[in-house]
């Protein structure tokens, strides 16, 4: 699964582990975040991610 990283903070989303924090489940792709997700760390929203 694809890696996105936050181009204001660093952070990684894992599509591996999810996101806790928000109720994301392993497993789930990034493209299948909801819209309002965010970036746990920063608060950035889902725009400002790159592949990596």
């Amino acid at each position: 699964m694809e890696k996105f990283r936050c181009i204001v903070c660093g952070y990684v989303y894992d599509p591996a582990q999810g996101d806790s924090t928000q109720g994301i489940a392993p497993g789930t792709k990034f493209a299948d975040l909801p819209d309002s997700w965010v970036c746990p760390d920063c608060g950035v929203g889902k725009d400002q991610f790159e592949k990596i």
